[in-house]
């Protein structure tokens, strides 16, 4: 019975998908162009375990290597083109009126249809507007006490442990994002939104098969819970009728014009996109300084030089927002760290018409990957490319070849605060702790993010 019943699934998928390719074969010859060359795998399955069970790197040098800088493919349920060029990537990107920010239907289920990523004109310009409200310079400088709080809380808690170093950093960078969601009443929520959240994450690159036991039904129900949660803070605010500096009373202002579920939608998202790729760059970070003794020291250095002069000068010993503007090395550590890495391998655009380009029809509907990682990785924008020298960035990149947050109109509206808490953690790791790491130090883990092997192990003590 169990048989016939996958069969049976097998033989729709099949038959969906050869129904498809024939639609999109007489669209291609009805517009007189061909398709981009490629593969599309398995029926509605494609290529995503290929891609997300494998160095990304490989997979794609292998498309580029068989069928050039642009093709086709089918990853998470979706028929994809992807594109690998600098000036294919500020073409898409660029080009709101013919390109829509999308992600597979299954992402848009588990961060809310309403959420910032996924809109474009009068409503996403209006939601970017109050997230950068929270989130420029001038809003996040007054919030370098809290994080430096916060940082010095997790430095404490890992002091002598053997810690999972990716794990940790997302305790980190959670912390953060629910200080400048939630203000000073974050901790209030803090558990039962992580434990919400955890569960979320883990169906996040699941299939989109909602039956129970599955990955992504568990992960339906840790949303509705994360939105009956946040349906409660917003009940309890406006109770207490005050106005606050958060993102939370950016969106509740009368002015913003959201609707709860909008709220929850977007507050969910902004969670995941500050959250999880702040904590893989961290990750980043500890192994690169570890492995490279001489950026260590001259980071270390350029730090302990702030404590000096502020010691010198009588000033209080905490971090203040100019401080952080004297810190040119280990902004250049985090630059080349997001390079090499390429924590965000590429983003989701939707052709909202068919589009010509470079000789091939991108089909209305088909999504379009701009590949950040082989962009950041190619010799031509990268002499030495896999090497870790932060030095490159003493002078500017080459034009759209250096993306790490995107680019256009959609390019992440939270990377000041990114940078702004990795530079606090990073004041404090270098100046008051040594590590090591142990095990295996050269293996990388994927889905949906590279990571070090085992989420970077390593023990870390005081300095003396």
């Amino acid at each position: 019975m169990e048989f016939s019943t996958m069969f049976w699934w097998f033989s729709c998928f099949l038959i969906i998908f050869l129904f498809n390719s024939l639609i999109q074969s007489f669209k291609s010859k009805r517009n007189g162009l061909p398709l981009p060359p490629g593969t599309m795998g398995w029926p509605y399955i494609g290529e995503t375990f290929q891609l997300y069970s494998q160095d990304p790197n490989v997979f794609f040098a292998n498309k580029i290597k068989r069928f050039g800088s642009i093709f086709k493919s089918h990853i998470l349920g979706c028929p994809c083109v992807m594109i690998s060029s600098p000036e294919a990537a500020k073409f898409v990107l660029n080009k709101a009126q013919l390109f829509k920010p999308t992600f597979p239907a299954s992402k848009e289920r588990m961060l809310g249809k309403q959420a910032i990523f996924f809109h474009q004109g009068e409503y996403h310009a209006n939601l970017r507007r109050l997230v950068l409200r929270t989130f420029m310079p001038e809003a996040i400088r007054n919030m370098v006490p809290n994080i430096e709080s916060i940082a010095q809380d997790c430095l404490k808690s890992w002091d002598g442990q053997l810690i999972t170093t990716f794990l940790e950093m997302k305790t980190f960078t959670f912390n953060v994002a629910l200080l400048s969601i939630f203000g000073k009443d974050e901790i209030l929520y803090r558990e039962d939104l992580k434990r919400c959240y955890y569960i979320l994450e883990r169906g996040y690159n699941s299939m989109p098969i909602n039956i129970p036991g599955t990955l992504f039904h568990k992960a339906m129900k840790a949303r509705k819970e994360l939105s009956q949660i946040l349906a409660q803070i917003l009940a309890k605010r406006r109770t207490m009728k005050t106005e606050d500096n958060d993102l939370l009373g950016s969106f509740m202002g009368k002015k913003a014009g959201l609707t709860d579920k909008q709220i929850a939608d977007n507050i969910i998202g902004v969670i995941f996109a500050a959250r999880d790729t702040t904590a893989s760059v961290l990750t980043w970070i500890v192994k690169y300084l570890g492995e490279n003794p001489s950026v260590l020291q001259a980071v270390t250095e350029e730090q302990e030089s702030i404590l000096k002069s502020k010691e010198e000068n009588g000033e209080e010993k905490g971090l203040t927002w100019e401080d952080t503007k004297k810190m040119p090395i280990t902004s250049r550590v985090i630059q080349e760290t997001l390079r090499v890495a390429s924590i965000l391998s590429f983003t989701f655009r939707e052709a909202v018409q068919d589009v010509e380009y470079e000789g091939y029809l991108i089909p209305k509907g088909w999504k379009v990957l701009p590949l950040f990682r082989n962009i950041h990785h190619s010799p031509e924008n990268f002499k030495e490319p896999e090497k870790f020298d932060p030095s490159r960035f003493e002078v500017a990149p080459k034009p759209n070849t250096f993306m790490p947050f995107g680019n256009g109109t959609h390019a992440c509206p939270g990377n000041e605060l990114a940078k702004l808490e990795m530079l606090v953690l990073l004041h404090h790791l270098t100046t008051k702790y040594r590590w090591s790491m142990v095990g295996a130090q050269n293996g990388i883990q994927y889905g949906p993010f590279a990571l070090p092997q085992n989420g970077l192990p390593i023990i870390l003590n005081p300095k003396k």
